[in-house]
């Protein structure tokens, strides 16, 4: 097949040129300084039909299995710990999970933000529901212990889908985005488990999804400024916005506050504090450079670097507000170590470097995890569902009709969907070139935040890791998919941003190619419905024939 490809102009001028008076905006850069639109009541519909399947999906049968699954040992029974300590509480149980001994405040390896969460969920539970305790040292039932797990990964679903809406302009690719979020097995069984990294992803896509709405309230105040009469092209502050109550980037600051609590949750999220502001300053960067301004990167430089860095001081202000708990409280871990030292402890500094002196032992124990667990795997088996984690396993399953039957909750994203990642994002790289876009860019390094860095730790520390560690890189990887599609619709001719036209062959029309890649993409979407309902009874734990269980394990005995 003959691929030819035709140059087309790009629509970027070097210099706005005077575009700063009243009606003279070039039509090029109007169009890339608009806004982009949140779609009215009907796109909030469709994204409402998104959370009602998603709800449905997450919330029938969350109590199942009624005991403790996976690493809830630890975060169901600290929940429960915060809300009677306020800070975490070492204890030693019996088979019944009886206490057996109370050994004081207990020296955890997490931050407390997510063991807040939960807890929350445990005293709504009990309080509004009067769910009743199936387990000795929770003072609700598995429902109340899993709540917020499932409320998190509903909204980490609504913001998905709304952030696919107002980057992709299109809210059938909104609810594709959604759609594909809800159907994905991972998602699905961390968002039904009362562990923490449903809360590292709805974190690390919130913050995103903030610095997009960054992004469109600053180009839309440099439009505004220009329809009033600023040149971007004089000198100094004359070519520049004027000060004021709306140059305060508030979305912006507001990512910083996501980030912070996402590093109150996990210290993984901290990876994409410097990547999201290296990106604000690349857009900052870019809108000069589209307005014509005469110096666009030292420009943004010097009016945003203080914006930049205010986003990483609120970071690390949410971040120490995440240990509020703890400072109150006489009971934590290392809380006065300086004072049992021996050592003066100063009000507030005190504090801080108590916390300090917890927080290096905790680095300690991270940099030196090393053990062998069955179900550790290596960042590169993530998207290639190498090694999934087995959270629960019944050894007596209910009757299934079956001789044999076998009852599971396996962490393993929908495999259609998952196989699709990495296609996906080569294909978005080429549409991205070829189309100059900022889509791409963005999307793929907050993938690359979430698993890249991982790389390096097993490279340097040879850590113990498991697939779960990916969750914060997902929703990216599916707006990486949605992206594609939508390339699939439109063509990868002459985009938003000028670019070239391939053509394969035969050309098509616009309204043929809309159609084809609408069948070719409806088509993906109804392949990852039906692979998450052949997997959906391993995500929810119900007793299927032994046999069927077996041929659900395409990859043998690393699936197992």
């Amino acid at each position: 097949m003959q691929v030819t490809v035709e140059r087309q102009p790009a629509d970027q001028p070097k210099r706005a040129g005077g575009a700063g008076r009243l009606g003279e905006i070039p039509a090029a850069i109007r169009r890339r300084l608009e806004p982009m639109a949140g779609g009215g009541w009907r796109a909030w519909s469709v994204a409402a039909w998104v959370v009602l399947i998603a709800s449905a999906l997450r919330f029938v049968k969350l109590g199942f299995p009624p005991s403790l699954v996976f690493d809830e040992v630890y975060y169901a029974r600290e929940g429960q710990q915060m809300l009677d300590h306020g800070v975490e509480w070492r204890y030693e149980y019996d088979d019944q999970g009886n206490i057996t001994a109370d050994d004081g405040p207990d020296y955890v390896v997490h931050p407390p933000l997510g063991k807040w969460i939960i807890a929350l969920g445990i005293k709504i539970s009990r309080d509004w529901f009067h769910d009743a305790p199936v387990i000795p040292t929770v003072s609700s039932g598995s429902f109340g212990w899993r709540l917020m797990p499932a409320v998190f990964g509903v909204l980490s679903i609504l913001i998905v889908t709304r952030t696919a809406r107002r980057m992709f302009r299109s809210t059938v690719l909104g609810a594709t985005a959604g759609l594909l979020m809800a159907l994905d097995g991972m998602e699905m069984v961390l968002s039904r488990t009362a562990i923490l990294d449903i809360f590292v992803l709805f974190f690390a896509i919130a913050a995103f999804a903030c610095l997009v709405l960054d992004r469109d309230q600053r180009r839309a105040r440099w439009l505004r400024e220009m329809e009033n009469g600023l040149d971007p092209t004089a000198p100094g502050p004359a070519g520049r916005p004027r000060f004021g109550w709306g140059a305060v980037p508030w979305w912006r600051l507001a990512a910083g506050v996501m980030l912070g609590l996402g590093c109150g949750v996990k210290w993984s999220i901290v990876f994409y504090i410097p990547v999201f502001a290296a990106l604000v300053y690349l857009w900052e960067a870019n809108l000069r450079r589209t307005v014509g301004a005469a110096h666009p990167w030292r420009d943004a430089l010097l009016d945003e670097v203080g914006w930049i860095a205010a986003l990483g001081a609120l970071a690390a202000a949410s971040y120490l507000s995440t240990w509020s708990a703890w400072f109150a409280s006489d009971d934590g871990y290392k809380r006065h170590f300086l004072r049992d030292q021996g050592q003066p402890e100063p009000f507030i500094i005190g504090a801080l470097r108590n916390l300090w002196s917890y927080q290096s032992d905790v680095l300690k124990f991270h940099t030196g995890l090393d053990s062998p667990h069955p179900y550790q795997s290596w960042p590169w088996q993530w998207l290639l569902l190498g090694r999934p984690v087995a959270f629960f396993w019944a050894p007596n399953p209910p009757p299934c009709g079956a001789s044999s039957c076998a009852s599971e909750i396996v962490l393993l994203g929908t495999p259609v969907l998952w196989w699709a990642f990495i296609p996906a994002l080569l294909a978005m790289i080429w549409f991205g070139i070829s189309r100059r876009d900022w889509r791409p860019l963005a999307i793929g390094v907050g993938a690359a935040a979430g698993i890249l860095p991982w790389f390096y730790y097993e490279i340097a520390d040879n850590r113990t890791m498991y697939y779960f560690y990916a969750a914060p890189a997902e929703p990216f990887l599916v707006l990486a998919v949605v992206y594609v599609l939508g390339c699939l619709i439109t063509g990868p001719g002459v985009g938003r941003y000028g670019g070239g036209r391939v053509r394969l062959g035969l050309a098509l029309s616009v309204e043929e190619r809309r159609l084809y890649g609408t069948i070719a993409a409806a088509a993906f979407v109804l392949l990852v419905a039906i692979c998450f309902w052949i997997y959906y009874p391993l995500y929810v734990g119900d007793s299927i024939p032994h046999d069927d269980w077996w041929r659900r394990m395409l990859l043998g005995n690393r699936w197992v």
